[in-house]
């Protein structure tokens, strides 16, 4: 069964949060889509993540810069490495439909930004409406906190 993961991003941006939950998707042999609303962005993302330090490589791609990865970055909808875990960065948005597709789905939102907040609002909204489990994650002190937790199906 889906379930659906809000991370508030308050303390550190996308680029510093995003290759340690990465990392930990592939420790547990998770295949991901980084789905974002921006090619621009994601061309960011990509340069980065071949930033990180060297006893943490993150076998990832971009779409349209040869073959999927475990990690794929994209703007589509597309699951080329048939990926069991979505992430949706930068305002990118899916179906519930969708979302049911995938074992895991994360939401990421920068806590700054009134547009972001008011949208994921209205995402755990849909997904709770839908009866797909949510959880609702924030920063505080360097750590991730749980705020809320929705059950869906039972």
């Amino acid at each position: 069964m889906t379930e659906v993961r809000f991370y508030h991003l308050t303390q550190s941006p996308l680029e510093q949060t995003l290759p340690g939950l990465l990392a930990t998707s592939l420790s547990r042999g998770w295949r991901v889509i980084v789905q974002g609303g921006d090619d621009a962005r994601l061309r960011f993302l990509d340069s980065h993540l071949w930033t990180t330090p060297d006893d943490s490589f993150l076998p990832h791609g971009l779409e349209g810069d040869g073959s999927a990865q475990p990690i794929w970055l994209t703007t589509s909808s597309d699951n080329p490495n048939k990926a069991g875990v979505l992430m949706l960065v930068d305002g990118a948005r899916s179906s519930t439909e969708r979302m049911s597709e995938f074992d895991l789905v994360t939401l990421f939102f920068d806590g700054a930004d009134q547009a972001a907040l008011t949208k994921a609002r209205e995402d755990w909204a849909t997904v709770v409406a839908a009866n797909i489990p949510a959880v609702y994650w924030a920063q505080e002190n360097g750590s991730w906190v749980q705020k809320a937790k929705s059950g869906g199906k039972t």
